[in-house]
């Protein structure tokens, strides 16, 4: 069942309020060095910083949850049999043992049955191509097809950056473990082992949570309206020791942080109701607009986001009419865009979590 949160009024369901303008300029092609060089805007009260500041704006008993996921490298190349056509695939999920979900092009001519040498795997498209996305099976010659595919496979940047990544390993965050994502949850792509050291010591605890990051998360809004729009699944875990982690938050009056969307939209899927969450595993197709209310999250830390997406959408519901004024300030003031860009920190989110007594 989709899950669109209904806006508080009938005019806030427009597509376009949702539009700004965002020169090819301003989207970073590379990422800094070291990461925790790039800036970060906090939005309350408006500053500039750099993100290694991050420890002085916090709080001693804060809690940042991140997610873990680690990007596929899910690109593979092969040739369809017996023709010898070209091909790419895009994995997108596994969907059980076998069976992947995938973008391939070209899609033109591939048909349910189509046979794919991908090198070490083989592959056999199972369903009829719907806008480029199908479903197949693959195979490995020898071993895991997961470790194959690492083997094999190049890790996809996003098809904004136009420049070829030297070590792939930056497009991973510190946290990445556990491997499932088409797309890194670029808000924890700032942190370094040496800032983790300095968080700590300031008191700030680090939670793990567990979503992979689909594309579709980072794809236009085609209609209208935003509630026409039909948000995607996406698989998440939250973890026992994450379900403490944010009870003793509570308990000792500190704030549940979210590093990224992805974390936000994991942390308010497994919301207990009673401002803390409940470990677990399934997918969400929770979609964040105006008018809803933060079950659990009390603060985000997150990059600055592509125009008439749901990410931005849940900028507006996190910031309100304000939204627009803050990055206006990042434009003006030459901060980085998208996923290798810079980031900002909302600590007072207008639908923000209520106290419960």
């Amino acid at each position: 069942m989709k899950r669109v949160v209904t806006p508080l009024a009938s005019s806030l369901v427009d597509t376009t309020l949702f539009d700004y303008d965002l020169p090819e300029a301003r989207i970073a092609q590379t990422p800094l060095e070291p990461r925790d060089a790039s800036r970060l805007l906090r939005c309350d009260p408006l500053e500039d910083h750099t993100f290694g500041e991050l420890p002085s704006l916090l709080k001693t008993d804060d809690l940042l949850a991140v997610n873990r996921t680690r990007v596929r490298s899910a690109r593979l190349y092969g040739r369809k049999l017996p023709s010898g056509g070209a091909v790419e695939l895009l994995l997108i999920r596994r969907v059980d043992e076998m069976r992947w979900e995938a973008l391939i092009r070209p899609a033109r001519r591939v048909r349910r049955g189509t046979t794919l040498d991908l090198g070490e795997l083989s592959g056999e498209v199972l369903t009829i191509p719907d806008r480029g996305r199908v479903v197949l099976s693959l195979q490995a010659e020898e071993g895991d097809v997961e470790r194959v595919i690492a083997r094999c496979g190049e890790v996809p940047l996003p098809p904004y950056i136009h420049e070829e990544l030297a070590d792939p390993e930056r497009y991973q965050t510190v946290f990445a473990k556990s491997v499932g994502s088409a797309a890194a949850p670029t808000a924890a792509l700032h942190f370094t082992s040496q800032l983790l050291d300095r968080l700590a010591n300031a008191g700030v605890e680090i939670a793990e949570v567990e979503l992979d990051v689909g594309l579709d998360t980072f794809r236009p809004i085609g209609t209208a309206q935003i509630t026409d729009h039909e948000m995607h699944t996406e698989q998440w875990e939250l973890p026992a020791a994450t379900e403490e982690a944010v009870a003793q938050t509570r308990k000792r009056g500190g704030r549940v942080i979210a590093v990224g969307t992805t974390v936000v939209r994991t942390l308010e899927s497994a919301a207990s109701g009673k401002g803390t969450v409940v470990a677990g595993r399934g997918d969400t197709d929770l979609f964040i607009s105006p008018g809803y209310r933060m079950q659990v999250v009390d603060a985000v830390i997150t990059n600055f986001h592509a125009p008439r997406t749901t990410l931005v959408v849940m900028i507006a519901a996190l910031l309100g009419d304000r939204w627009r004024d803050i990055y206006q300030h990042a434009l003006d003031n030459g901060y980085r865009f998208l996923s290798f860009g810079d980031s900002m920190f909302i600590e007072k989110p207008v639908n923000a979590r209520e106290v419960l007594s």
